[in-house]
């Protein structure tokens, strides 16, 4: 009943909300400051502008393929409950495992101490302060957070909005104004050798990692088996669109030999060439906002998996994790130990590595999911949303997935292994709460 009685009362979310988590919460601070480096890999301009679009496509197939799964299954926990439901119960648990003890509170201790650095640059504070400033950011967002799902949803339409204004204004710059030939140069007669276009596509990847977490929403989105594809999707377009048509505006605004020289300080130098000082100061404000963003989408989202896991018992102080606030409907105690986990990264570990540990595991979960959509097509279930020029798009998820991976061992093998040993760690965690599970599952059959 008390499931029931959630779903009813926290479905409030519509597609603008959807829409704005997904494209708030893929694009960060890569949007910004990736031009120099994805252009360093491939040595060209045109080169580098095809490896943010198939990083894009590649990205899409992905969501087309999750959009018809979450149009089947589109519940609280995302992947987690996909994969319990196609794979079984140990498969669910361990994927949710790796989000919310590591992946997840990395994730936003890595993106919040990013922010602290932005902010302690732009207002010239004292750099020991970037720490504390971190960690008063995500629990600020903590406790908005605690608050109706209609606040941090209407917080990430505003964000995404702001961060919006500075990537059409580099748009419209590089199209209307650019004077610089851009797709015909190239930096190989600046740097002696470049980097393989496999590389450069898998740093795009990486960049618009972050679309399916909107999933984790699914009892809060108002009719979800339909809007969920579409806000996917929509998102992934869009950010495809950003992501490219804004590195076109750099490269044909200031050129690709200075593009390469500047590195990640291209977009404002931009801002500054063609807006004053002013400008790049207003740069400065719209890269925080959509860092504050992505920050926000993460500390939303991420918490729906343990409330999940713990709602289901599988989870040590369950009933504790999967309390709802009787007002906000709210899980206050997994965003709690979230953010806590992420504090404590913050101060103590080095996030970005752990963050780098899970993208093998999270990756290997991502294709089993896509061969799971096979498997669900051969049981006939409904489903609002049918992946079109079917099985294409899911044999380029499966690709590109596999091509992470093998990138993945061959780049850090050790980080593979280390990736591995966090999720088997939870196997042992997942046998000692089964039982506990099994009894909540056999009161909901009697309650039926």
């Amino acid at each position: 009943m008390k499931k029931e009685q959630v779903v009813e009362l926290n479905r409030s979310l519509g597609l603008w909300s959807a829409l704005a988590l997904v494209i708030g919460t893929i694009i960060g601070s890569g949007v910004f400051v990736r031009q120099a480096a994805v252009l360093d890999q491939t040595g060209s301009v045109k080169v580098a502008l095809f490896a943010w679009l198939a990083g894009g496509i590649m990205t899409l197939a992905a969501g087309l393929t999750i959009a018809e799964v979450a149009s089947q299954m589109p519940k609280t926990g995302g992947l987690y409950y996909y994969m319990e439901k196609m794979y079984g119960r140990i498969w669910g648990f361990l994927s949710g495992w790796m989000q919310i003890i590591v992946y997840g509170p990395a994730m936003i201790a890595t993106i919040a101490a990013y922010l602290g650095i932005l902010i302690v640059d732009f207002f010239g504070i004292n750099p020991a302060f970037k720490i504390p400033i971190a960690v008063i950011s995500i629990t600020l967002l903590a406790i908005l957070n605690f608050f109706s799902n209609r606040y941090g949803a209407m917080f990430a339409i505003i964000t995404t909005v702001c961060k919006l204004v500075p990537v059409l204004a580099i748009i419209a710059l590089g199209l209307f104004f650019g004077k610089e030939q851009s797709l015909v140069q190239s930096i190989n007669g600046i740097q002696t050798s470049t980097g393989s276009f496999g590389v450069a596509i898998l740093g795009t990847l990486f960049a618009y990692d972050g679309w399916i977490l909107v999933a984790n929403l699914g009892d809060e989105i108002k009719n979800p088996a339909r809007r969920l594809p579409q806000a996917i999707i929509w998102g992934i377009v869009i950010v495809t669109f950003a992501y490219v048509f804004v590195s076109f505006g750099v490269f044909q605004s200031i050129g690709a030999a200075k593009v390469h020289q500047l590195g990640i300080g291209a977009i404002p130098y931009l801002a500054s060439k063609s807006f004053g000082v002013y400008g790049g100061r207003l740069l400065s404000i719209g890269v925080i906002i959509s860092i504050v963003g992505c920050l926000n989408g993460k500390v939303m989202t991420f918490p729906r998996i343990m409330y999940a896991m713990a709602d289901n018992r599988e989870l040590p102080f369950s009933k504790q994790l999967s309390y709802l606030h009787p007002k906000s409907r709210t899980p206050i105690w997994s965003v709690v130990t979230i953010v806590g986990i992420a504090i404590i990264m913050i101060v103590f570990f080095d996030a970005d590595r752990l963050s780098e540990l899970c993208i093998f595991t999270v990756y290997c979960f991502y294709l089993m999911a896509f061969f799971g959509s096979f498997k669900l097509r051969r049981q006939n279930l409904d489903r609002v949303f049918s992946v079109p020029l079917y099985p294409l798009p899911q044999l380029v998820a499966i690709g590109s997935s596999i091509f992470v991976l093998v990138s993945e061992i061959q780049n850090d093998l050790i980080g593979v292994m280390l990736s591995l040993m966090i999720v088997l760690v939870g196997v042992p965690v997942y046998w000692k709460y089964r039982n506990q599970r099994s009894i909540v599952d056999n009161k909901v059959v009697q309650e039926r």
